[in-house]
């Protein structure tokens, strides 16, 4: 991803590149039931390098296997590269204690973008006072630190129903997150910031009393002539 796009990424909305992958006929990109802990951060963008976890076999995965340096989620915490997010499948199921804030805090200190798991976090409260983008489905109770294990890192996997590959780019914001195969990146984000202008415009007008009918979607051509006027005026 190049620097040019992942500043367009950081200005959009998830919905507004829900509707541009859309438009590309890819329904299922974005993570179902995820939410970041820390609401009030800037958009997360970064490369995807994934984690798989599978249930675990009790007798395969008992607490001492965290003494191995070669642990896949230890090796994903400290080989995740920086700017990248880290996105962990733990097949839906919140119970999985997918990290905790240690971990989470190796990550940010790292200059990882992100991380996001469709599973769930222990140590959620102080996750959620580090000024890092993270997103889980629930708090996962600290019990279940070996309920499921880490099998392995870059593969492609499910987070939340959506497909991620190593390499996808990954974006997050208050609402939820995305994954953008890594070819289409550049092209959606040109589009989603084009269509980020218009809704911005459109917003205003609809603040200001207008109706909607020939303004969303702009079919009077007065409409499109006043957006165009509204961009010059705001170097958009």
């Amino acid at each position: 991803m190049n620097d040019d796009t992942r500043q367009l990424l950081m200005k959009v909305s998830v919905a507004t590149l829900c509707t541009a992958v859309f438009k590309r006929g890819l329904r299922q990109q974005f993570i179902q039931n995820v939410q970041r802990l820390n609401a009030d951060l800037p958009n997360m963008v970064g490369e995807a390098c994934t984690l798989r976890y599978i249930p675990a076999r009790e007798d395969l995965n008992t607490i001492d296997v965290f003494k191995d340096r070669a642990h896949p989620q230890r090796k994903a915490v400290e080989e995740c590269p920086p700017g990248a997010v880290l996105v962990i499948d733990c097949r839906g199921d919140a119970r999985a204690a997918s990290a905790g804030g240690i971990l989470v805090t190796r990550l940010m200190k790292r200059g990882v973008a992100g991380v996001v798991t469709d599973g769930g976090f222990r140590d959620s409260p102080d996750i959620a006072a580090l000024p890092f983008p993270a997103y889980h489905q629930r708090p996962a109770p600290p019990t279940n630190l070996t309920l499921f294990q880490a099998i392995d890192i870059n593969v492609p996997i499910g987070c939340g129903g959506a497909p991620v590959f190593p390499g996808d780019v990954i974006v997050g914001d208050a609402e939820g997150v995305i994954v953008i195969p890594a070819h289409l990146a550049d092209d959606v984000a040109v589009e989603a910031t084009e269509m980020t202008a218009f809704e911005d415009f459109v917003q205003e007008r609809v603040l200001a009393g207008q109706s909607i009918l020939g303004l969303y979607p702009p079919t009077d051509e007065a409409n499109r002539l006043a957006f165009d006027t509204w961009r010059q005026a705001r170097g958009r």
